[in-house]
């Protein structure tokens, strides 16, 4: 017997634990149109800040607390590492 309850609303991803209800919906509505969750970050004593990247990974926005987007680029973002998954393979 099945115990969960499904009458309840889908609980949301790890990722977006935080967000508030506008944040949530701007996030969803961007995933619909292919823009992907990369990272929250989570400052001290302030709103959560979830930053989607495009299809190509050429732009990113930020979801302010009130559901709107901000497109300026100005958050400062280290570049991809080459190989960020260390590799254990003995020679």
């Amino acid at each position: 017997m099945n115990s969960t309850e499904r009458r309840q609303p889908p609980t949301p991803s790890p990722s977006q634990n935080g967000l508030n209800h506008a944040q949530q919906q701007a996030v969803e509505t961007l995933e619909h149109f292919g823009w992907q969750l990369r990272f929250v970050r989570r400052p001290l004593f302030r709103d959560a800040v979830p930053v989607l990247f495009d299809r190509d990974d050429a732009r990113y926005v930020v979801v302010q607390a009130d559901g709107s987007l901000d497109e300026s680029q100005t958050l400062a973002l280290r570049a991809p590492r080459e190989n960020n998954i260390l590799n254990w393979r003995r020679a």
